[in-house]
């Protein structure tokens, strides 16, 4: 049995994080059903009060393959660290010094986009091959690695 996969964030922001982690994952914002053309279009149709159109979003996989990521406003603030978090495959097939600098070079990019970097942990052969702790602009911790 085949089963799909959507990966939803509560958001304080919707709109601002699904940017952020597009960006991360190379994701582009689901299009609207048609024959909308736009999904204020949609939501207008639909009879949405415009004040309510910032409570959702959603960010898809371009080729088709990995999970839709949605981001739902909720009222209350992230508390505690994740028991769940997302592994971004940042430097597959490389190791020792070369991925640790694929890694910090990546690192280096999402914190332009509003990450921040938590820890850094170096390679421990043989089962540990070293990744970086980051947190989005919402303070929701993933691994570069």
């Amino acid at each position: 049995m085949t089963r799909d996969v959507q990966v939803t964030f509560d958001a304080a922001d919707p709109r601002r994080l699904s940017e952020f982690w597009a960006e991360v994952l190379g994701y582009v914002d689901m299009p609207p059903p048609a024959p909308h053309g736009t999904w204020e279009d949609a939501l207008a149709a639909w009879g949405v009060p415009e004040e309510r159109w910032d409570e959702a979003w959603a960010v898809v996989d371009p080729e088709g393959r990995g999970p839709r990521l949605y981001f739902q406003r909720v009222p209350e603030d992230k508390a505690g660290k994740n028991r769940v978090h997302l592994d971004v495959r940042a430097a597959p097939g490389s190791q020792g010094e070369e991925r640790m600098a694929a890694l910090a070079a990546e690192a280096e990019r999402l914190v332009t986009l509003g990450a921040r970097v938590l820890e850094r942990h170096a390679p421990e052969p043989p089962l540990g091959a070293g990744h970086v702790v980051l947190a989005d602009p919402e303070g929701n911790e993933f691994c570069l690695d």
